[in-house]
């Protein structure tokens, strides 16, 4: 449903949208976009953080998973006008492994997941572009910008569905590779520390550690050890957002290059090294098909600049 405004810049009148099954776990973000086509992704976050976005009948964030039957009020939003579109570039990225009903690519740093909150396009806006004949092309999870390595992408409903079961449900197993600041000693150690997001006085989202906040759960193991830096895997158990970046922060770990929970020194001064990237990456995958429940055994190698990183440090020693 659209309407002309006073201005003539076509909008779409307040709606209320009953979920359906073919919806049903999908991203309140996604869904909103597959809604109002033509609408710009920056009013659509806007709308859902101001709160105008409700789900039955109450506010929601960006995150939130869609339910079968849930009822969805979309409120008034200007579309695009043509010379505000900005085309995406399509890309293709390093594909781990790939068959009728999953992709998995090997991420790589600075690069978004998805558009939104200040960025134009993201790895899925490229692949879709990249791929005009696909049907359906789905985030099944998250990476953050500076983070590199795998991510999985559903090529069919059925897929997706099932693999946000699996990670919701901790089936399978996905691990890190860190550089932190500190010379990590156990060999395992558990990290269970609730976390809690919040947003910074210029906006900006972040994630502390706090009593009241939800259950999170990192397993970390020493891989090696460089002096003053150690490189660690890290397990996720539970995934929540800079899970790994915040319980390590917060057990006097910071992940080298982290710009928001890290040192700003140290990592200006690798970046004077050249080094100029946040040290996480999304190592190996273990988990079943989401269709066939055959098991996936997958491994994206360390990229070049953090094996170089690696190469430097044990030169010093």
């Amino acid at each position: 449903m659209c309407k002309q405004t006073s201005d003539k810049k076509p909008t779409f009148s307040v709606r209320l949208v009953r979920a359906d099954a073919g919806s049903d776990g999908q991203r309140i973000d996604n869904f909103l976009i597959r809604e109002c086509k033509g609408v710009p992704k920056s009013h659509l976050y806007k709308a859902i953080r101001s709160g105008q976005v409700r789900v039955n009948k109450g506010r929601v964030q960006a995150e939130y998973r869609v339910k079968e039957g849930d009822e969805v009020r979309i409120p008034p939003l200007r579309v695009a006008q043509p010379d505000e579109k900005r085309a995406v570039p399509a890309a293709e990225f390093p594909i781990v492994f790939e068959d009728d009903a999953l992709i998995v690519i090997d991420k790589p740093a600075g690069v978004a997941v998805h558009g939104g909150s200040g960025v134009s396009f993201g790895v899925i806006e490229q692949m879709r572009a990249a791929r005009p004949e696909a049907r359906f092309l789905e985030l099944a999870h998250r990476l953050d910008k500076e983070t590199s390595g795998l991510l999985m992408i559903a090529k069919k409903r059925s897929a997706l569905v099932a693999l946000h079961g699996m990670l919701k449900e901790s089936r399978g197993r996905k691990c890190y590779l860190a550089l932190v600041e500190g010379d990590w000693v156990n060999d395992r150690q558990h990290i269970r520390l609730p976390l809690e997001k919040y947003l910074t006085r210029d906006g900006e989202r972040r994630v502390r550690v706090r009593p009241d906040g939800k259950p999170a759960h990192t397993i970390v193991s020493k891989e090696a050890r460089y002096g003053r830096y150690s490189l660690v895997k890290a397990e996720l158990r539970t995934g929540r957002t800079h899970q790994i970046r915040v319980h390590l922060a917060a057990s006097g770990f910071p992940i080298v290059g982290d710009e928001k929970y890290g040192n700003d020194d140290t990592r200006a001064a690798f970046a004077r090294q050249g080094f100029a990237r946040m040290f996480l990456h999304a190592h190996t995958l273990d988990i079943p098909h989401p269709l066939t429940q055959e098991p996936l055994s997958l491994v994206a190698p360390l990229p070049q600049a953090c094996s170089r990183l690696l190469d430097t440090l044990s030169s010093h020693l």
